[in-house]
């Protein structure tokens, strides 16, 4: 009997009646979805937050905003690290499942990983105050905002922790437990903002700060529903995640370590990359800045899909990088690939065809007051719709490679690709030429594009590179 049919029946992630590119093809369906469904729903908890926020005034939604763009920064970069545990635990399946001992401790670690980096992560947001004094914001929306981030730090951990037990979920076959976990969190983040924002349901009204109450409220409460959940499912319960916490593993967290720093400092590449296209629109100009955060919004709604086929793809190569498996790895990583991309395939020709009713998703294109903004968005998403296809095949081929926890030269390529290509094209073309911010999206496409050709590349030459091989990466 060999290894990997010695391994199905009890492995969670194994694939469903053996071999095959339809089983494939199935098994990274039935995990993507809930994982995509789960993105778009947690961008969904953000809108609200913006719409209870709005009705505050101006200065407040400034503050929130500004705010926000520091701390989300931080915990997605701290999300990849602590999430480098589902590459591991699916490995750990892969070679002996049900590997409840290592699978356990991988989990273990990841948490105490999510209490070292929050702190950190904390201590790094904390610097509001003082980054917002440097680049000249207005005293009294830096005083709203150090107030609402000095309560909104305390959601980070907790937040962290959340990460870990979704990647434990989901590596354990159970993603749906993520889709339903943040979907319910919806309710209770809209709840708590309309009490605690407004002095309802016999709250106090505490006006911004409310607003960073509501979100430590429902993280919480989002923590609670994946402890309860794990502990009344009889797979998941089985590992036993949560006992002898305090017992360390310390090769075991320098391994998570190792494999989630490149990530997090990918994410922070990437992030880095639409940060800085947003300052040089506004140094373009205010109507071209608002386009261009209304297209971004759209292509940012359509990525959500491909980000959860790449976090599949992890989980289903991690599975079959464990197993020894090469068919299996090259099934899971171009089953995937071709699954992300051919979904991106769909939203660039819908952005082609329909693109005012996208973005009426955000503003009113046919009001007269919108004209101008209408005018660059439309431009814009001609360019969102060519890198749709490479946006979808880098962060599906970056997360195939996470299955082989292969992250620190994939760092490199996300590194160079967006900053050197990407940011000097749309230097170029944004200040130089009269694109303006035409030429900044094209900068975007360009790095998208490169690193989109790299990772495939590095995907393709896996074999050859040495990357299948689990021996030596040990």
């Amino acid at each position: 009997m060999s290894h990997e049919t010695a391994m199905e029946p009890t492995s969670p992630i194994a694939d469903p009646g053996g071999d095959g590119w339809r089983a494939e093809l199935g098994a990274t369906l039935r995990l993507s979805w809930p994982l995509a469904a789960a993105n778009l729903l947690q961008m969904l908890t953000y809108a609200i937050d913006v719409i209870f926020i709005a009705r505050l005034g101006e200065d407040q939604l400034a503050a929130s905003a500004l705010a926000i763009a520091l701390f989300g920064l931080v915990l997605w970069a701290l999300s990849g690290l602590t999430g480098a545990v589902a590459p591991v635990a699916a490995a750990e399946l892969g070679e002996r499942a049900p590997a409840l001992r290592p699978v356990r401790r991988s989990v273990r670690m990841a948490l105490w990983l999510a209490v070292f980096s929050g702190i950190a992560g904390i201590g790094i947001c904390l610097l509001l105050g003082p980054l917002m004094h440097v680049t000249g914001q207005q005293a009294q929306i830096t005083a709203l905002a150090i107030e609402y981030n000095s309560l909104l730090v305390l959601s980070l951990i907790p937040m962290l922790f959340n990460n870990v037990l979704r990647s434990f979920v989901s590596t354990l076959d159970r993603p749906i437990f993520a889709t339903a976990i943040t979907g319910g969190g919806i309710f209770v983040n809209a709840l708590a903002n309309y009490a605690f924002i407004f002095g309802n349901l016999g709250a106090p009204e505490l006006g911004l700060q409310g607003a960073a109450v509501a979100t430590i409220l429902t993280t919480l409460t989002t923590l609670a529903a994946y402890v309860v959940a794990i502990r009344l499912d009889p797979r998941l319960h089985r590992y036993r995640v949560f006992g002898r916490w305090w017992s360390p593993d310390w090769p075991r967290l320098l391994h998570i370590v190792r494999i989630g720093t490149p990530i997090a400092l990918t994410i922070t590449a990437e992030a880095g990359i639409f940060g800085a296209a947003a300052f040089l629109m506004g140094n373009i100009g205010a109507s071209q800045l608002a386009a261009h955060t209304v297209a971004l919004q759209i292509a940012a709604l359509a990525f959500q899909v491909p980000f959860g086929v790449g976090q599949a793809a992890t989980i289903r190569v991690g599975y079959f990088y464990g197993a020894r498996d090469a068919d299996g790895m090259n099934r899971a990583g171009w089953t995937a690939i071709v699954v992300g991309t051919g979904f991106m395939a769909f939203t660039a020709l819908l952005m082609i065809a329909i693109p005012k009713p996208l973005i009426a998703i955000y503003v009113d294109p046919w009001d007269p007051k919108n004209a101008v903004l209408v005018g660059f968005a439309l431009q814009y998403i001609v360019i969102a719709a060519a890198f749709q296809l490479f946006d979808g095949m880098q962060a599906v081929a970056a997360g195939a490679l996470r299955g082989l926890q292969d992250t620190r030269i994939p760092m490199w390529i996300a590194a160079f690709a967006y900053w050197v290509p990407g940011i000097g094209t749309a230097l170029a073309l944004g200040f130089y030429t009269p694109l303006e911010g035409v030429g900044v999206w094209i900068g975007l496409a360009t790095g998208l594009t490169v690193a989109a050709a790299l990772l495939g590349w590095r995907w393709h030459r896996r074999e050859a590179l040495g990357l299948t091989r689990r021996e030596a990466r040990a």
